[in-house]
C-alpha cells in the first residue's frame, strides 16, 4: 500500500516505524530536516521536505499514487487543509487526520465529503481523556473499552479476596446477578499468564478479570469480582492543557477538580472557560504546593503535562503524600 504520512513528530514517527513494518511503501512528509534524516536512517522509507499542505509538496510526495493519506502534524488547520487539497486535487481514497482543538471536535458535521472531507478522524488527546473519565469513574477499574457507540463495555478489574465470585466457579456469576443483567468473562490473566475462561473456571485472588457487559451494568458485574471503595470526588490534575481542561469540564459538574499549571497565563486561559475547577499556577511537583492543596485527602491525582519526566516525578509524590489513586500519562 503506498501510504504518505504527514508530519514526523513523535506521533508521525510511530505511524511510520508501525507500517513500515508491514512492508507499505510509507512516505513522510515533514518541513524539519533534522527529524526527516534521522527518520530515514532508521527506516527504510522516502522523505520529502516541505509543507505538509502544499500540492506541490503533495505532489513530490507521490499523493496521485497514494492510496492513503495520515495528516499527522501539529497543526489541526494544516491537516484538515491537507486532506481538502488530497481530495480535491488528486482524489485520494482514504486520508485521516489527527485534530486536537475542542472547538473543531464538537462540531462533527464538518468533516463530511461537502465540508473537510476526512474519512477517518482521530484525536489522540480525547482517546486519552476518554479513558482516564472511565479510570475514574470506575474505582478498580484497570482497562475500560468501549463497544457499540459506548452501549457495551470491556472493563479489567483485580479480583480481591472479599470479592462474592472469587473463589468459585465462573458458571456461578449469572446466578449472583440481578435479573436482567448479562456479563460475559472474555479473559483471566493470573501469573502474567492468560487462561482461557470456562464455565468451571475458578476465579483465584489477584486474576485480573476482563469481562464484557452492557455499560449500565458494569458497576453491578465489578462488585462480584471486588470490594467497591467509594466514589472518586476529590481530583487534582497536574497539566491545563488539552487533555486536562477538557478532563475538568467533564468532570467538574459531579467533582471537586483542581488543576495546577505551570504557565500563568495558560492558567487564566483554562480558569475563564470552566465553571467551578479551582485553577492554580504552580509546579506539579513542588511538595509544599501539594501539601498545601490537600493531597493526602485526594481521590485520584492525574498528572497529564507534556513533559514525561515531571508526570513521572509528581505522581510518585503524590502517591507518597497520600493520594489514593494515581494515574500518569507517559507521552513515549
Amino acid at each position: 500500500m503506498q501510504i504518505i504520512i504527514l508530519g514526523a513528530g513523535q506521533v508521525g514517527s510511530g505511524m511510520a516505524r508501525s507500517l513500515s513494518r508491514e512492508e507499505n511503501d510509507i512516505t513522510v512528509v515533514d518541513t524539519d530536516p533534522d527529524r526527516l534524516r534521522e527518520l530515514q536512517e532508521k527506516l527504510d522509507i522516502r522523505t520529502v521536505l516541505g509543507h505538509a499542505a502544499h500540492p506541490q509538496t503533495l505532489f513530490r510526495a507521490g499523493i496521485e499514487d497514494a492510496d492513503l493519506l495520515i495528516a499527522l502534524t501539529n497543526s489541526d488547520e494544516t491537516n484538515m487543509v491537507a486532506c481538502q487539497v488530497a481530495y480535491s486535487l488528486f482524489n485520494t481514497p482514504t486520508k485521516v487526520a489527527r485534530v486536537r482543538a475542542a472547538d473543531y471536535l464538537a462540531h462533527p458535521e464538518l468533516f463530511n465529503r461537502e465540508h473537510a472531507p476526512i474519512d477517518v478522524l482521530i484525536s489522540p488527546e480525547k482517546l486519552v481523556t476518554d479513558h482516564v473519565q472511565r479510570l475514574i469513574e470506575y474505582p478498580g477499574a484497570l482497562q475500560v473499552l468501549d463497544f457499540a457507540d459506548g452501549r457495551a463495555q470491556l472493563v479489567a478489574t483485580r479480583a480481591f479476596h472479599d470479592g462474592p465470585l472469587v473463589g468459585r466457579e465462573l458458571k456461578s456469576l449469572r446466578e449472583n446477578l440481578p435479573a436482567g443483567v448479562d456479563a460475559r468473562v472474555a479473559a483471566i490473566f493470573r501469573n502474567d499468564r492468560a487462561i482461557m475462561p470456562e464455565g468451571d473456571t475458578v476465579i483465584e485472588v489477584d486474576d485480573i478479570v476482563f469481562f464484557l457487559a452492557a455499560t449500565r451494568d458494569i458497576p453491578l458485574v465489578m462488585r462480584e469480582l471486588r470490594r467497591m471503595g467509594r466514589p472518586a470526588t476529590r481530583i487534582m490534575l497536574a497539566g491545563g492543557g488539552n487533555i486536562g481542561s477538557n478532563l475538568a469540564r467533564r468532570l467538574e459538574r459531579k467533582h471537586h477538580v483542581k488543576i495546577i499549571e505551570r504557565d500563568a497565563r495558560q492558567a487564566e486561559l483554562v480558569a475563564d472557560e470552566l465553571d467551578t475547577t479551582i485553577v492554580l499556577v504552580g509546579d506539579c511537583a513542588d511538595e509544599d504546593l501539594l501539601h498545601e492543596e490537600g493531597i493526602d485527602e485526594i481521590d485520584v491525582y492525574c498528572a497529564l503535562t507534556n513533559d514525561d519526566e515531571a508526570n513521572i516525578l509528581s505522581s510518585m509524590l503524590a502517591k507518597r503524600m497520600g493520594a489514593d489513586k494515581v494515574i500518569t500519562l507517559i507521552n513515549r
